[in-house]
């Protein structure tokens, strides 16, 4: 799985998939994309076969409440899988870590995430425990 962690989240995601053989993980600086805007940085994500790693939800799924009828995924017949990572204002590296590990122990244990969106949520800064939640992106 190639993972492709968005410029919002650490540089460590990526090198904490590589650490779980995942030796494609990369970051979208790494790849000389820092600064792109998503819809310009989308048709990168969908050539190369990427899953998308980021926090900014609403930009690539729409909103919560109703994910595809907005965002840059909604334009997608195909695409390799998105994962959210969701978590209060302010989300710390520790965070961040640990919201992308239990992403991660998902997909270990089912890793079709093709036309997917995997959203792994944290309520605080504290939280220790996760939502996750996965649906398919288009719908249907």
């Amino acid at each position: 799985m190639k993972f492709l962690v968005d410029e919002c989240l650490s540089e460590e995601l990526a090198k904490a998939a590589r650490d779980r053989g995942h030796h494609d993980a990369s970051h979208v600086r790494w790849i000389g994309k820092g600064g792109a805007k998503d819809w310009d940085l989308f048709p990168v994500i969908v050539e190369g076969d990427w899953v998308f790693v980021t926090k900014n939800a609403y930009d690539l799924r729409g909103p919560a409440d109703a994910p595809g009828s907005r965002g840059e995924y909604a334009k997608a017949a195909l695409h390799a899988g998105l994962v959210c990572l969701n978590g209060p204002p302010g989300m710390d590296l520790d965070l961040q870590l640990d919201l992308f590990e239990a992403a991660m122990d998902e997909l270990a244990r089912d890793p079709d995430l093709v036309n997917q969106v995997l959203e792994v949520s944290a309520a605080t800064l504290l939280a220790a425990e996760f939502q996750v939640r996965r649906y398919a992106l288009p719908a249907g």
